[in-house]
């Protein structure tokens, strides 16, 4: 499982590819290629948030949907979490051919000594063949079945981890 303290070369990608990080990702955050599909750029700021990349996050928000604190924001919640995992549910539209493209995802993290999910429905758009990242519809947790390993990566099952009843 790669933890996103890892850095570079030798490392698996975050963004779940199974893939090394510099045969993958990298070379979306290191500017040498745009990312192709909406589903790449978000995988790359997965990947951006575990390796802190501030400009490379700030960089692929749409200017139009930036908040006037949006860099304050982004270092501010990549500097306060661990990303544990990635998974890629769903994603509609957003290839090459496309311009606009929705990605729902369940990223796992830890704050403090907390596991916790990101579970997002996030909106991108293409402009100049450029792919970015808009807006997101938070939705609720995704909860395994009892016997299926547990979202927060223990290795657990569900019921003997965050399933348990309190």
């Amino acid at each position: 499982m790669f933890i996103c303290d890892d850095h570079f070369s030798s490392k698996s990608c975050p963004c779940g590819s199974q893939k090394l990080l510099n045969h993958c990702c990298s070379v979306y955050l290191q500017g040498q290629l745009p990312a192709p599909t909406a589903e790449k750029l978000m995988r790359s700021r997965y990947c951006a948030y575990c390796l802190k990349n501030i400009d490379y996050l700030f960089n692929t928000e749409h200017p139009s949907y930036r908040k006037p604190n949006s860099r304050k924001l982004i270092t501010a919640t990549a500097n306060s979490l661990r990303w544990l995992g990635l998974t890629v549910l769903t994603t509609e539209g957003g290839q090459p051919e496309d311009q606009t493209g929705v990605v729902e995802f369940v990223a796992v993290y830890q704050e403090g000594k907390s596991a916790a999910q990101l579970h997002e429905r996030s909106n991108f758009i293409k402009e100049k063949g450029k792919w970015f990242y808009t807006d997101g519809e938070m939705l609720p947790p995704v909860q395994p079945k009892k016997n299926e390993r547990c979202w927060c990566k223990s290795g657990k099952k569900f019921k003997q981890c965050h399933g348990k009843q309190r």
